[in-house]
């Protein structure tokens, strides 16, 4: 995401350790990352390149998708994870994961505590970015914030994402309402898409 910084320098020590313990993954667009075995409770992935959706079972809610490098479950031993995740591929993915209690393991072991309360606390102001986007906005403040998020992605990751497949899925709003907002944007040259897919924004009114 294009909002905040990425602790690159802490995931490059963890992943340093954390490596020789995993089993590796090289993944195709739509494949999962968690075997049928596995789940975040029990389960570290560490995503070394690519993107990955990432989705809560019940009711298939959509938090958002997420560009390596990147890692889930860190703390899953210290504190379980109580709802059933899924990570999906939307890329090309290259990766590992490794038991949770290994990770944490590993943590006490190499004293990467400092990099690991880092990584969290990032992934923990995300959480909060999505719910300033999300709860209490109306439906073209949320419709905004997710085109503006898209936009930070790569290239080739636009190009594989449906505009109103994606806002639909993260924001639960109506598929005519995203779609009257964005034939609208797109009328009035505010954003650029062919075949449904994002290309660019030239800027996006503060209100609708």
């Amino acid at each position: 995401m294009p909002y905040l910084t990425k602790p690159h320098d802490e995931f490059v020590t963890l992943d340093k350790h954390l490596a020789p313990r995993g089993v590796s993954f090289n993944l195709m667009p739509g494949q999962r990352l968690l075997s049928d075995e596995q789940s975040l409770s029990d389960t570290t992935i560490v995503l070394q390149k690519g993107a990955v959706s990432l989705h809560r079972q019940n009711h298939a809610i959509l938090f958002g998708v997420v560009q390596g490098p990147s890692i889930f479950g860190l703390a899953a031993a210290a504190s379980p994870i109580h709802h059933y995740y899924s990570l999906t591929a939307e890329v090309e993915c290259r990766g590992y994961s490794l038991p949770a209690k290994e990770t944490l393991q590993c943590l006490d072991r190499y004293q990467l505590w400092r990099e690991a309360f880092y990584w969290m606390a990032w992934q923990t102001r995300l959480l909060e970015l999505r719910d300033k986007q999300l709860i209490g906005a109306n439906h073209y403040h949320q419709i905004r914030e997710t085109l503006l998020m898209m936009l930070g992605w790569d290239d080739n990751l636009r190009s594989r994402i449906g505009v109103l497949n994606y806002i639909q899925q993260r924001t639960r709003i109506s598929r005519s309402v995203i779609a009257e907002v964005l034939a609208a944007l797109r009328k009035g040259d505010y954003i650029q898409m062919e075949k449904g897919k994002l290309v660019g924004i030239t800027r996006l009114p503060l209100e609708y």
